[in-house]
C-alpha cells in the first residue's frame, strides 16, 4: 500500500514500512512540511508495520535544515523545540524497530536524523557531516547527545569543530554506525536486514532498546533490577512461547505478537 505526501514517500509492503526523504533536487533538505510529514508518518504507520526504513530518495540521504525554507522563520530555538523534537521523538521512540538506510551525505541535522533510528546502515559511498560549525552554528537535533555516546568525546568534538566529512566506512570503524555495505549490495543488504527484523520478536526488539538506553544512567544494581523486569515481560509474551517451541521442533520461529 502507499500513502500521499508532499515531501516524502510512504510505501508499505511484507510489514516493512519504508519512508523515504523526497526532496531529491535539494538532497532531502529538510524543511518544516517535511519535518510534519515524517511526524505523521510515523504516528500513523500502515497496519500490519513491523520494521520502517528511513531513507532518502536521489543521490544523498540528507543534507540538513534547509536553509531558504522561507516557513521557517527566525526564532530557531522555538522551531528545535516544536518541530524537531517531535520528528526525532517519533523515530527514536517508534512502536517498531527503524533502520537508517544511508544511501549518501547525511549532513547537520540529516546526519542526527539518521542516528536517531535504532540501526544505522550506510552505503560505502555515503558520509556523516556535523556541519553546523561551517554557519557558526552548534550541533542540534540531538547531535550532542548521541554522538559522544557512540564515539566518546574526542572524536565527537573533532567532527563538531571541524565539520569533517566522515565516511561510512571509517563511522563504522568508531561506532557510530552498525555497518557500511558497499553500494552494490546496499539494497539487498537493507532488503534482507529489514525482512529480518519485520520476521522477528518485536516486543522483545523494542525491549533491547529500553534497556540499552537506560544502562548509561543506571548503575549495575538499577540495570539488573531493569533486566528482570522487562524479562519476566517478554516471558508471558506469545513470541517467547513461540520460539521456545520452534527451537525444541528444530524449525524457524514464527513470531506474531508485538
Amino acid at each position: 500500500m502507499s500513502m500521499s505526501f508532499q515531501t516524502i514517500e510512504l510505501t508499505s509492503q511484507d510489514g516493512i514500512t519504508r519512508l523515504a526523504l523526497n526532496r531529491p533536487d535539494v538532497v532531502n533538505a529538510l524543511n518544516r512540511t517535511m519535518r510534519a510529514e515524517i511526524v505523521s508518518a510515523m504516528m500513523n504507520l500502515p497496519q500490519g508495520t513491523r520494521c520502517v526504513v528511513l531513507t532518502g530518495n536521489g543521490r544523498g540521504f540528507c543534507s540538513g535544515q534547509d536553509l531558504t525554507d522561507a516557513t521557517a522563520g527566525f526564532n530557531v530555538e522555538e522551531i528545535l523545540r516544536e518541530e524537531y523534537e517531535p520528528m526525532l521523538a517519533a523515530i527514536a521512540d517508534a512502536p517498531v524497530p527503524v533502520i537508517a538506510a544511508v544511501n549518501g551525505i547525511a549532513a547537520g541535522a540529516g546526519a542526527n536524523l539518521a542516528l536517531a533510528a535504532d540501526v544505522v546502515i550506510a552505503a560505502e559511498s555515503a558520509g556523516f557531516v556535523q556541519a553546523f560549525s561551517r554557519i557558526g552554528l552548534i550541533p542540534d537535533a540531538g547531535g550532542t547527545y548521541i554522538v559522544p555516546r557512540s564515539v566518546g568525546v574526542p572524536r565527537a568534538m573533532g567532527m563538531m569543530l571541524f565539520a569533517d566529512r566522515i565516511p561510512a566506512a571509517k563511522a563504522a570503524e568508531w561506532g557510530l554506525i552498525w555497518e557500511a555495505v558497499s553500494d552494490a549490495e546496499f539494497d539487498s543488504v537493507i532488503a534482507a536486514r529489514a525482512k529480518s527484523l519485520a520476521e522477528g520478536p518485536t516486543a522483545a526488539f523494542l525491549a533491547i532498546r529500553q534497556a540499552l538506553r537506560a544502562s548509561s544512567g543506571n548503575n549495575m544494581a538499577s540495570q539488573l533490577k531493569l533486566e528482570a523486569k522487562l524479562q519476566g515481560e517478554m516471558a508471558r509474551t506469545a513470541d517467547f512461547a513461540e520460539g521456545v517451541t520452534a527451537f525444541l521442533e528444530k524449525r524457524a520461529p514464527r513470531f506474531r505478537g508485538r
